[in-house]
């Protein structure tokens, strides 16, 4: 078996169009990175980072975070990687599930754009209509 130091916990997250492959590694901080930069430079915002890092609340383990994020713009993407850290941390602790199931943190939200149909100019509005 491998050193507790090398293993990893890995999960998928996603929301919308964004996709999140999340790998979790116990450490003695909480560290993570995102598409190999910083976390502070790819989530901006305090409001992204606190959406990320919501997760960490019900845990007092400490851990190092590598994501890859792609597809979807950036609030999706804090959502997406929210969603794989807590299906990650549910696999490495399955006592947290249903405190992270309460919080929402579980569900991967199915709400995406609608597709455009035909003879309608947006998903459902429709051209003026006249009688003649």
């Amino acid at each position: 078996m491998a050193d507790t130091k090398e293993r990893y916990i890995e999960a998928v997250g996603r929301r919308k169009t964004s996709v999140a492959r999340v790998r979790i590694t116990p450490a003695s901080k909480i560290s993570v990175s995102v598409n190999d930069k910083e976390f502070e430079k790819y989530f901006p915002t305090p409001a992204l980072r606190m959406t990320v890092l919501s997760v960490f609340n019900d845990t007092p383990e400490k851990f190092l975070v590598t994501a890859k994020l792609n597809g979807g713009g950036i609030s999706s993407q804090a959502e997406a990687l929210r969603h794989g850290l807590a299906r990650a941390l549910v696999s490495h602790e399955p006592g947290l599930r249903i405190k992270l199931k309460v919080k929402g943190f579980l569900k991967r939200d199915p709400r995406a754009k609608e597709r455009r149909k035909f003879g309608l100019k947006k998903a459902r509005k429709a051209p003026k209509w006249s009688k003649r």
